[in-house]
């Protein structure tokens, strides 16, 4: 069995990135048999690591997903969370601004949903759509957007000082691949609920897109906020490399069930049996 370096999908050299050069379709040696037994374990491996985190509750993980549209940031919540306890994470869709969130900074809406302590806490896109639909649609002045990295930068660093660790996954996929799954949808009962004009109007700025994920993961991607080039043109892969990265670092949190409170301790020894109520009751 091949064994998948993290690392080798981390971007740890911003300043020299560059989207072509990572290829979508790479499966990194990993056969497809291997990475759905391992993903099996990872998944229970998630559910008990997720357990620790939330009796610690001594620290938070936030985990930010985007992709062009169809690579899979729905799928990817489905199977690398399916054995999480609901109670323990949450999930959230940043769709277009309501009048009430246009009326603060970018960021306000987004700092509300950062998970609590204990807790985990997904992104289905991210504030990170303000340097990018914003950007390839001109909806903001270039300064406006182009001042966004730096901020983000300091939001994010913000949550790394308060015990937030944050992994943020592009899933890159092909634009072939893009369209072949929008034309699956079609033909799919059962998905084409979520074909959408929009969907294949977008695929006009396919580039605008590439070049704007080529400069947000260049601005920041951090030593402690981190971007992962995920490839995601084979689903078994991306669900496996998301769960890989996820599972190494829960591991790497060390965590431990803290200790029971001396004074339940003592119920063991008698305090809990029944006694009989005093007289002046």
């Amino acid at each position: 069995m091949v064994a998948l370096h993290a690392d080798r999908l981390r971007v740890d050299s911003p300043n020299k990135f560059e989207l072509k050069k990572w290829d979508p379709k790479d499966t990194h040696g990993v056969s497809k048999s291997d990475a759905r037994d391992e993903m099996k374990q990872h998944v229970q491996q998630l559910a008990n690591l997720h357990e620790l985190l939330y009796a610690e509750s001594r620290r938070a993980l936030l985990i930010v997903l985007q992709g062009m549209d169809a690579a899979g940031k729905d799928g990817t919540i489905k199977h690398v969370m399916s054995g999480v306890n609901p109670q323990g994470c949450s999930v959230t869709s940043f769709k277009q601004p309501s009048a009430t969130e246009l009326a603060h900074d970018f960021l306000w809406r987004v700092h509300a949903a950062v998970p609590a302590k204990g807790f985990i806490g997904i992104f289905n896109r991210s504030h990170y759509e303000d340097v990018l639909v914003t950007r390839v649609h001109r909806l903001v002045p270039k300064s406006t957007w182009q001042s966004r990295f730096d901020q983000i930068n300091a939001f994010e660093k913000i949550l790394t000082d308060n015990d937030v660790c944050i992994l943020k996954f592009f899933l890159h996929i092909s634009s072939g691949e893009q369209e072949k799954r929008f034309k699956e949808r079609l033909k799919d009962p059962q998905k084409n609920w979520k074909a959408s004009p929009a969907d294949f109007r977008e695929r006009r700025f396919w580039d605008d897109y590439q070049t704007a994920y080529e400069a947000l993961i260049s601005r920041c991607s951090t030593k402690d906020a981190p971007w992962y080039v995920i490839p995601s043109d084979h689903k078994w892969f991306r669900n496996y490399c998301v769960s890989h990265v996820v599972v190494k670092t829960l591991e790497s949190f060390d965590m431990h069930f803290p200790k029971v409170n001396p004074e339940v301790a003592g119920m063991e020894h008698g305090g809990n049996k029944p006694g009989k109520m005093s007289d002046a009751t």
